[in-house]
């Protein structure tokens, strides 16, 4: 379990769900982990679940919405560890429920800056860091919604599908210089963005959706981060995996 021994790791969104299952499943791979998230409680517990684990976690708050945020994170894992390796932009909301037309502007605004801003601002200045070392990793998480619709959540899917193209383009340029960026498509994951939005009955029927006939685990999503984050995937780059129990094959 040491895949990822003594790199220095960024997770963003890491208070909860999917960013908490990856921060914990980067510790037991023995990194240094930097847990954020804008929900310092929430943080606070990922850390403790990390070190029951024995393994090595700090907390730093930070709004991805805001370039200066992404700045501080950044500098504040160089400082603290002395470089950074690794970095998942997790962070993300749903935003509210409309057709477009009806789709309010504020909460647009909001959607777009922390789903696709705050992943630029990360890789940003993530990539400044990366460039320092000679190489990195970052991925970033995305969603079925980078690559079908999801009717009445038209900021969403636009704003997941920007962050797929991103980081297509961050492949791209940064390959030469030893620094892979590649997305990840979960479907519907039981998480509490999922729990809290949505009522039973809905869930019900998202499960149907998928062949596989339930929603995914935070677990199996972070899985697949942790091989993207490790030299097992030493030759990809540019990429957007799928892992939606089947969502969208149908």
């Amino acid at each position: 379990m040491d895949k990822l021994k003594n790199k220095v790791a960024i997770v963003t969104g890491a208070g909860s769900g999917i960013g908490r299952a990856v921060a914990i499943a980067y510790a037991r791979q023995g990194a240094n982990v930097v847990v954020s998230d804008i929900n310092e409680t929430g943080g606070n517990e990922t850390i403790e679940l990390i070190k029951k684990e024995n393994g090595k976690a700090t907390f730093f708050k930070a709004d991805t919405s805001k370039p200066e945020d992404n700045e501080a994170l950044v500098n504040f894992a160089v400082r603290e560890f002395g470089r950074l390796d690794v970095a998942c932009n997790n962070a993300g909301i749903g935003g509210e429920l409309n057709l477009t037309g009806d789709y309010s502007l504020e909460s647009w605004k909001q959607v777009q800056d922390i789903n696709l801003n705050g992943v630029f601002y990360g890789c940003k200045y993530q990539l400044k860091a990366m460039e320092a070392n000679g190489g990195g990793v970052i991925v970033n998480m995305a969603s079925i919604h980078g690559m079908v619709a999801a009717p009445q959540s038209s900021a969403y899917t636009s704003t997941k599908h920007g962050v797929v193209g991103l980081t297509k383009n961050i492949g791209a340029e940064y390959g030469a210089k030893n620094i892979r960026c590649n997305a990840v498509g979960p479907g519907y994951i039981n998480t509490p963005l999922i729990e809290k939005n949505l009522s039973p009955e809905v869930i019900e029927v998202l499960k149907q959706k998928h062949p596989m006939g339930r929603l995914g685990e935070p677990e199996e999503v972070a899985e697949l981060v942790v091989f993207l984050s490790t030299d097992q995937s030493s030759f990809i780059t540019g990429a957007y995996f799928l892992i939606d129990g089947g969502y969208t094959a149908v």
